[in-house]
């Protein structure tokens, strides 16, 4: 079986549905942002060994598989009850508040911005909190395209995109802790 299709050499693909839209459209950009940020993760996975951080990474790393699809599906099309099954839930904020809390129980507070530096999966770490603020702002924009007031499942998914920066910014403080890197911060020079 061949992987190409050439379905998109017009500079078109399809959403879930079927409906053909521009590859500039603001839902591919949120959705492919999505990806991106789960690739940068799995890259994160490789670089870590710590067990407890690669079972949240694995929850995150299907939550984002699944905010993908709801992403790549009109909020008006028929094919919308169709993936309810990936909708993130308000549990699923709650569990990264929960993690975030774990995380950041023991760690030293800042007066300061942290720079994205340090070693390179604390490194990683930043650059999948970036990635995230990106994705955030996109979701966002595609909301404000719609016009219509969110749903639930779109503000959920919306909270849990802003809790994993903020997941990825205590973790990149707990891996420099753990690693013994320092933590740099920003000085106004």
């Amino acid at each position: 079986m061949k992987i190409y299709t050439k379905t998109g050499d017009q500079g078109q693909t399809s959403l879930v549905g079927g409906t053909r839209v521009s590859k500039a459209d603001d839902r591919l950009e949120a959705y492919g942002t999505a990806d991106e940020l789960n690739s940068f993760i799995g890259l994160l996975r490789a670089k870590s060994e710590d067990k407890e951080l690669d079972e949240t990474f694995n929850f995150i790393q299907n939550k984002l598989f699944n905010l993908g699809t709801v992403l790549a599906t009109e909020p008006d099309s028929d094919r919308l009850e169709m993936v309810k099954a990936f909708f993130i839930k308000q549990e699923d904020v709650s569990y990264m508040e929960h993690q975030i809390d774990l995380l950041s129980q023991d760690l030293p507070q800042e007066h300061s911005f942290v720079l994205p530096a340090g070693n390179e999966r604390v490194a990683l770490a930043h650059v999948c909190r970036t990635v995230c603020r990106r994705l955030e702002r996109q979701m966002v924009r595609l909301l404000n395209h719609q016009g219509n007031k969110p749903e639930e499942y779109e503000k959920s998914a919306l909270q849990f995109v802003n809790r994993l920066s903020d997941f990825f910014f205590v973790a990149s403080k707990s891996m420099a802790q753990k690693d013994k890197c320092e933590i740099f911060l920003w000085k106004k020079l």
